[in-house]
C-alpha cells in the first residue's frame, strides 16, 4: 500500500530581528559579524516555546481535516520545554485529539525531525488512520555567536497516511553517523560548535551523498530527475556543491530562508519540505534531507490532489506576515542573555497546583466551554448555570470548543502598570462568533498593530506565566489580530 503526505502546514513567529542591529552592537568584538549582518531571522515571543510553535504549524496542516481519525502524534525538537512530561502529549491535548493514540517525542539531533517523518511514513500503514507529524525549535544562543545570527524560531507539521496524498513516498534511506559536528550536554544552555570548514568537508560532504546515492540506486531514481533539493543547512553554497557532486539540476536547490527566516534546527527539514510543496505542481519530486549524527534522505512525488488542497498560510504566508523588528534589546531580555530589573510587581510566587490545572485542563488547554442545551446560549468558561438571563437552566451545559472560533474586540487596554515580559500588558474583552464572550490576554501587539473595538481576533495556545523557581510554564489561550495575509497592516486604515 502506498504512503504519502496528505497535508502540511507550518508557522513562523510574527517578529524578525533585523541581523544589521547585532552586527552594529557586536561588530566590535567580533567583525566577522558584519559578513553575517544582512536579512534578518524569525525570534519567538516571550510567551511562544516549542510546544505552542508546534501546535500552531499543527493547525495549520488540519486546516480542512477532520481530527477525529488521527491515530498518532509525533514531535521532534531539540529545544523540549519539559525534560519529564511528554511535549507531544500537550500539543495533542490543546488540539483536543482523542486520547487513545500515540503520542510521542523525539529528540537529541539535527535530525529528529526528518527521521520522525520517516518513523511516521513507516508506522502509517499499521496505524489505523493518518500519523501526524510536528517539529519545532526555539533554541538559545550566546550573543555575539554565528548561531544567534543565523538560528531562526519556527515549525512545520506533516500529515500522512494511507495513499499517495499531496506527495507519495518513492523511497527513503538513513545513514547513521555518530559525527559531531556540535553538541549541548546534559546541563547546557548553548550549543558547542566545531570549525566550519571541516563540517562541510568531513560531514556534509561525505555523509550526505552516501545516504543520497544509496536512496536513489534504491528507488532507480536518476539524479537528474529531482525538480527540487532541500537540504537544511546555513552556510552557503553547501547545498549547491553538493546538488552538483550528486548530479542534480543546479535549478533544484531549494532556497534555505536564511534571508528571511534563518535555520529552524530540527524542524528546517520540514519548514523546507513545505516551502517546496507550497510552489510545487503535480509530478514534481523533491528529495529533502535531515543531518545531524547522519543523513536522512526522503525522496516525494507530488500528484494532482495538490491543486484540492484547503488554503493554508504555511511558510509562504508567515513570511509575508512578518514585523521588521530592530530591538535588539527585548530579544536579549526575553532570551535571558541580560539581566534586568522586572520590579516587585514580577516577584510573585508562580507555583501551579497541578492537581488545579489537571481538573481544569479542559477549560485551560483544551478552550473548552459550554453550551447550554435548552437556549442554545455558548458560554466561557462552563459553568452549572446558563448565563443567559432569560433562561438561568441549571445542569444544562455541554462542553462546547471555542478555540477555533473568531472574535472580535469589543473593549481594550494597554495597561503599564500590572508586570508584563513585554509591556504593556494588552487585553481586553472579546465576543465570539456565534456567542460567548470572554476576557482575553492580547499577544503579538507589535507597534505596527493598531488595537481598535471591532478589530476580529483568533485564539492562540501560548505560555501564561513561568514558575521560574521550579521550572515549570503555564499556558493558555490568547487572542491575537487576524491578518489579511496579504502584508497589509491589521487595524491600520489603508
Amino acid at each position: 500500500m502506498a504512503v504519502g503526505i496528505l497535508s502540511f502546514g507550518a508557522y513562523l513567529p510574527r517578529n524578525r530581528l533585523q541581523r544589521s542591529e547585532v552586527a552594529s552592537v557586536h561588530g566590535w568584538f567580533n567583525p566577522g559579524l558584519k559578513g553575517l549582518g544582512r536579512g534578518e531571522r524569525t525570534i519567538a515571543n516571550w510567551d511562544e516555546d516549542s510546544i505552542t510553535m508546534a501546535l500552531e504549524a499543527a493547525r495549520d496542516c488540519l486546516s480542512g481535516h477532520d481530527r477525529s481519525g488521527l491515530a498518532a502524534l509525533l514531535m521532534a525538537s531539540t529545544s523540549f520545554p519539559f525534560q519529564d512530561r511528554q511535549n507531544a502529549g500537550v500539543v495533542a491535548d490543546a488540539l483536543n485529539l482523542d486520547s487513545a493514540m500515540l503520542t510521542l517525542d523525539l529528540a537529541s539531533s539535527q535530525r529528529a525531525g526528518s527521521s520522525a517523518l520517516l518513523a511516521a511514513l513507516k508506522m502509517a500503514p499499521a496505524a489505523g488512520g493518518a500519523v501526524l507529524v510536528t517539529a519545532a525549535e526555539k533554541r538559545h544562543t550566546r550573543a555575539a555567536s554565528p548561531q544567534e545570527m543565523t538560528y531562526g524560531d519556527g515549525a512545520a507539521a506533516i500529515l500522512v497516511g494511507e495513499g499517495e496524498g499531496v506527495a507519495r513516498l518513492i523511497g527513503a534511506h538513513t545513514e547513521a553517523v555518530d559525527f559531531v559536528d556540535h553538541f549541548r550536554g546534559e546541563d547546557g544552555k548553548f550549543d558547542y560548535a566545531w570549525e566550519e570548514r571541516w563540517v562541510r568537508d568531513e560531514g556534509y560532504n561525505k555523509i550526505a551523498p552516501t545516504a543520497i546515492n544509496a536512496l536513489l540506486e534504491k528507488t532507480g531514481v536518476a539524479p537528474d530527475s529531482i525538480t527540487t533539493f532541500c537540504f537544511p543547512v546555513a552556510a552557503r553554497r553547501v547545498a549547491a556543491g553538493l546538488a552538483a557532486k550528486l548530479g542534480l539540476p543546479e535549478s533544484s536547490v531549494a532556497d534555505n530562508l536564511q534571508a528571511n527566516c534563518g535555520e529552524a534546527g530540527a524542524a528546517h527539514p520540514l519548514v523546507m519540505l513545505v516551502a517546496a510543496l507550497e510552489k510545487a505542481g503535480p509530478g514534481e519530486r523533491i528529495l529533502v534531507c535531515g543531518f545531524g549524527q547522519g543523513c536522512d534522505a526522503l525522496l516525494f512525488e507530488t500528484t494532482g490532489a495538490l491543486a484540492d488542497l484547503t488554503p493554508r498560510r504555511g511558510v509562504a504566508g508567515h513570511l509575508e506576515n512578518g514585523y521588521s523588528d530592530s530591538n535588539y534589546a527585548r530579544y536579549l531580555t526575553h532570551n535571558k542573555l541580560i539581566e534586568v530589573e522586572r520590579g516587585i510587581r514580577a516577584e510573585v510566587d508562580k507555583i501551579t497546583g497541578l492537581s488545579t490545572l489537571y481538573r481544569n485542563r479542559k477549560m485551560a488547554q483544551l478552550m473548552i466551554g459550554g453550551l447550554c442545551t435548552d437556549c442554545g446560549a455558548p458560554q466561557f468558561p462552563k459553568s452549572n448555570i446558563c448565563v443567559n438571563p432569560y433562561c438561568d437552566a441549571v445542569g444544562t451545559q455541554e462542553d462546547h470548543p471555542f478555540a477555533e472560533k473568531l472574535a472580535v474586540v469589543n473593549s481594550f487596554t494597554a495597561d503599564r502598570l500590572t508586570y508584563s515580559p513585554d509591556p504593556p500588558a494588552c487585553y481586553g474583552m472579546i465576543n465570539f462568533d456565534g456567542g460567548g464572550r470572554m476576557m482575553a490576554d492580547f499577544t503579538d501587539i507589535t507597534p505596527d498593530i493598531e488595537l481598535k473595538v471591532g478589530m476580529q481576533m483568533r485564539m492562540v495556545f501560548r505560555v501564561k506565566d513561568f514558575d521560574d523557581k521550579r521550572g515549570f510554564r503555564r499556558y493558555f489561550w490568547k487572542a491575537v489580530p487576524v491578518d489579511t495575509g496579504t502584508g497589509e497592516t491589521p487595524g491600520k486604515e489603508g
